[in-house]
């Protein structure tokens, strides 16, 4: 079946189009390079536009002959978001809009959206389930949430099957080193470690220290890219079969604090991150920790390489053989 990925030059994206390739399926890859990379787009064919671009979106539809849509394009700084909520809600909900408006025109049915755990807020136990209460705190946790709303209208409304997917902490990189994580700029801990290590950055920010966690830094759940991509191909495959449409988390179950993450990273490339200790960030969480037990029920799916020694390795792997290639 071809298979629209929406933003399958970018990170997440371009490893769930191998995933799907390797599954049988063909990937078409629409992107606009806002954030994504050529260098990424190695899975089926490639059509370089905008989701803003309506007519361009139904002549995709027709050409390619679509069976299915896995969204990703998303625009995901935090911070960004709320300097320019504008910019987050357009990109994210309206273009959304012209997607969804475009698959029902072409009579696809099904989608799987890349969510994030950034629609519930702020944490109100360790571990978040699903049906923790959706309370975003910043623009780009409410774009999302809001898109997870259109998809339940349109459920309802013109019969769209869909699954939501609530990312914790994406990080590593592919196994056979094709693909990997290289945002400009960067803001994830693990990338933002290993450069700090190379010297590509003076240092790494280490944001709080007196956190209500055991050595006082933040805790995240960090699940490995090539996990979080067989489980788009899972949801997808559920879809296929009739399955319900539903909202489901991703993640380990399993926090690591920064400090923890720095020690993997230096055992990793067997030389220090240099860091500063700074205050906490203003709507950082202490601990952010998955609960995706139902994720596991509903599309049998597991995490198989989301270990943090394994996650970082590959990480530093992928970032010193990108770095020796040029692809800054």
């Amino acid at each position: 079946m071809k298979i629209l990925v929406a933003g399958g030059a970018g990170y997440i994206g371009s490893h769930t189009a191998k995933a799907l390739a390797r599954a049988g399926h063909e990937p078409v890859v629409v992107d606009n390079f806002c954030h994504g990379h050529r260098w990424a787009v190695r899975w089926g064919a490639l059509e370089e536009i905008d989701l803003a671009d309506s007519a361009g979106l139904r002549h995709v539809f027709e050409k390619h002959s679509i069976g299915a849509v896995i969204h990703f394009a998303a625009l995901i700084a935090v911070g960004e978001s709320v300097e320019e909520p504008a910019k987050y809600f357009r990109n994210n909900v309206v273009n959304t809009m012209n997607l969804l408006d475009a698959m029902r025109e072409a009579g696809v049915g099904r989608i799987v959206f890349s969510s994030t755990a950034a629609v519930y807020g702020d944490p109100q136990t360790p571990l978040l389930s699903e049906d923790h209460p959706k309370q975003p705190v910043n623009p780009y946790g409410e774009s999302k949430l809001m898109v997870e709303r259109l998809l339940h209208w349109y459920g309802n409304a013109y019969g769209l099957a869909w699954t939501a997917l609530r990312y914790f902490n994406a990080a590593g990189a592919d196994a056979e080193g094709e693909i990997g994580e290289w945002h400009h700029p960067e803001s994830h801990l693990i990338p933002l470690a290993i450069a700090a290590a190379h010297g590509d950055r003076a240092e790494l920010q280490v944001f709080g220290t007196d956190y209500p966690t055991p050595d006082g830094t933040a805790v995240r759940d960090y699940i490995h890219v090539t996990d979080l991509a067989a489980a788009h191909v899972k949801a997808l495959d559920r879809l296929e079969r009739g399955g319900s449409s539903l909202a489901l988390n991703l993640g380990t179950g399993q926090g690591h604090s920064v400090r923890e993450v720095i020690a993997a990273v230096e055992q990793a490339g067997g030389r220090k991150v240099p860091h500063r200790l700074c205050p906490r960030r203003a709507g950082d969480a202490p601990v952010l920790v998955a609960d995706a037990s139902r994720a596991y029920r509903e599309l049998d799916w597991t995490p198989r390489c989301s270990e943090l020694p394994g996650v970082v390795r590959s990480a530093w792997d992928w970032y010193a053989a990108a770095r020796n290639g040029g692809r800054r």
